[in-house]
């Protein structure tokens, strides 16, 4: 045998051992996720809480607030359960950005913003819900200002005022985990208390889903108490989900992620102000493009080597020209800014083509503590792009008596694309003050619903299932595989339709070997067991809406298919389970919707 066989032979045997010992550490993995449950809490000294309102409002954010404070002022009691802290947990206490359009001072009218709003979307915003937003932008900051929101940086204390002077029961702290539908309308909800062996059961005339967007809670965003529970549990009883195929793009730092923001100047620490019309173009997926086209970090701080001040970029998402060398004006990038583009035709073919924000490039501040990372929002998609399918301009969804606002609706208020900064926590507002007026009016003119108690029983048997397992996956680990499977790059952001398929077999793997096998041993691991299992869900839909777009459009970017397709991909993507429980995808073209009321 030569030396080179030899040499060849060694490393083989080399490779051999090092893959046996991964399978062995794998092996060990797999055993340390597969155990016995160690339960801290007796299921069978679990008590079940019931209650009863008009209306039922589920988060405790801005949408949830106004939907509960306009939703009683029209005349139904009104009941707000929130899983954390009103005013104090998902992303309410992130945005810090309020857009008004006020026409005593814009010099745009309503009809040119909306428009302007539309062409940077590529068509893909739905124009009644972005001219709403504008309309009643001004009136809901007046309420805001009458309640102290703009004096303080915490929005608890301003939020509790009308909630306080209303006098509106708010369940802080409840994890509902269920919705309940009887006679092919809402009926309830059901979930449990996180600091006591309880579970609740409301039943309810309408039900408002403000529970916010989701993602795979990567680090960096404060995304990791949001787990898109609304929408699956509204899928779940037949409800339509839409925009799963976008891409939000917010980035933070590699040192210290978490900090998220904090490279603009505190970002947490910041009284929440006003904005005005500013149409930008923010795609969401072009810090993570270009980071793949490099492979390098491509936002410079100060003493940042040379090579990362310029990089050459080819191809990329489509920009419009309209919106090229644009950044956001004063330095200062506004709430998801991405910044300008450069280049022709509205590709950035090389040269300077960093973001203004938020991280570096010449019209945003320099990044504080070294290099931008994208995937700080993993999982989510564009405010206002993904959530219930709206069957009006009233935040309805299909399942009579259901309605959903904010980040819990898929009211493609700007499209899948960012347009306009602080329009977010805007529409968020308005949608929930709508949406809280809509569902008054429905619920007075409907019966209190029975629930079959077979229904109930097996509801409050799906939520304690975890506790009760002797043994079983924990859900740490399943989402721990979930966010490797997901999260990469190459994955969920510079997408292709063969490894989109390779993921979709593991995520399929976990929702049918994996999820119904959770365990928990105490109320706080029930909450992880059930998030692990929309999370699931979340990715599923994810893959399977990438997949069937097959055309670059906004924040959605294939490399298999990198130009944009107006004559096949007009349309949104809705999704829905069919009658043997399987995932179905339709398309609903832009123009296809109901015409304002």
């Amino acid at each position: 045998m030569s030396q080179s066989e030899n040499l060849t032979a060694s490393t083989r045997r080399q490779f051999l051992m090092l893959s046996g010992a991964a399978v062995g550490v794998a092996a060990l993995g797999q055993n340390a996720a597969w155990a016995e449950n160690k339960s801290e809490i007796d299921p069978q000294t679990i008590s079940n809480v019931t209650h009863e309102t008009d209306c039922l409002v589920i988060g405790g954010g801005m949408a949830g607030l106004f939907a509960a404070v306009k939703a009683h002022d029209a005349g139904a009691n009104t009941m707000i359960v929130a899983k954390g802290r009103l005013g104090s947990s998902g992303l309410t206490p992130f945005a810090k950005g309020y857009f008004i359009y006020n026409p005593n001072v814009e010099k745009t009218s309503i009809d040119a913003f909306v428009e302007t709003v539309s062409r940077s979307a590529l068509g893909t915003n739905n124009p009644v819900y972005t001219r709403q937003m504008a309309e009643h932008s001004l009136a809901r900051a007046n309420d805001l200002k009458d309640w102290g929101f703009f004096d303080q940086t915490l929005a608890n204390r301003p939020f509790m005022k009308p909630i306080s002077e209303r006098n509106i029961p708010l369940l802080e702290r409840i994890v509902i985990t269920h919705l309940i539908k009887e006679d092919g309308r809402i009926a309830g909800a059901a979930g449990f208390r996180l600091d006591a062996a309880e579970t609740i059961t409301i039943k309810a005339k309408s039900i408002i889903l403000c529970t916010g967007a989701g993602g795979f809670k990567p680090s960096g965003f404060p995304v990791c108490d949001l787990t898109h529970d609304g929408s699956i549990m509204a899928y779940e009883i037949g409800a339509k989900v839409t925009g799963k195929e976008w891409n939000d793009g917010h980035s933070t730092r590699v040192k210290n992620p978490a900090a998220c923001y904090d490279n603009w100047g505190d970002m947490f620490d910041r009284i929440p102000d006003t904005i005005g019309v500013e149409v930008h173009h923010d795609l969401g997926v072009d810090i993570n493009h270009r980071a793949y086209v490099v492979g390098n970090p491509i936002f410079g701080g100060p003493g940042s080597p040379p090579d990362l001040k310029q990089v050459e970029v080819s191809g990329g998402p489509y920009v419009p020209e309209e919106f090229q060398h644009k950044g956001p004006p004063g330095g200062k990038p506004p709430h998801g800014a991405k910044g300008p583009q450069e280049g022709s035709e509205g590709r950035p073919p090389k040269g300077n083509g960093r973001g203004g924000a938020p991280g570096g490039g010449k019209d945003g501040p320099p990044m504080a503590s070294g290099a931008a990372m994208g995937g700080a929002s993993a999982g989510m998609a564009i405010h206002k792009a993904e959530g219930l399918v709206p069957i009006d301009d009233r935040c309805a969804s299909n399942i009579p008596g259901l309605y959903a606002a904010g980040d819990a609706l898929g009211s493609y208020m700007s499209g899948g694309i960012y347009t306009q900064g602080g329009s977010s926590l805007t529409g968020s507002a308005v949608q929930g003050a709508i949406a809280g007026e809509a569902a008054a009016d429905y619920a007075s003119g409907a019966n209190m619903p029975d629930i079959a108690k077979a229904n109930l029983t097996s509801v409050l048997d799906e939520i304690l299932a975890p506790l009760k397992r002797e043994t079983g996956y924990g859900p740490a680990w399943v989402t721990q595989t979930l966010q490797g499977v997901m999260i990469p790059n190459f994955v969920l952001y510079v997408k292709k339709g063969a490894m989109m398929q390779a993921a979709l077999a593991y995520v399929e793997e976990l929702r049918d070997h994996h999820a119904p096998l959770l365990r928990a041993a105490n109320m706080h691991e029930l909450r992880l067991a059930f998030e692990t299992r929309n999370m699931i869900l979340s990715a599923e839909m994810k893959l399977r809406a990438s997949l069937m777009r097959t055309e670059s459009r906004c924040s959605h970017y294939r490399l298999d298919y990198p130009e944009v397709d107006d004559e096949n991909w007009r349309a949104w993507i809705n999704i829905f389970k069919g009658e043997d429980g399987s995932m179905q995808l339709e398309k609903q073209a832009f123009d296809h919707w109901p015409a304002q009321s």
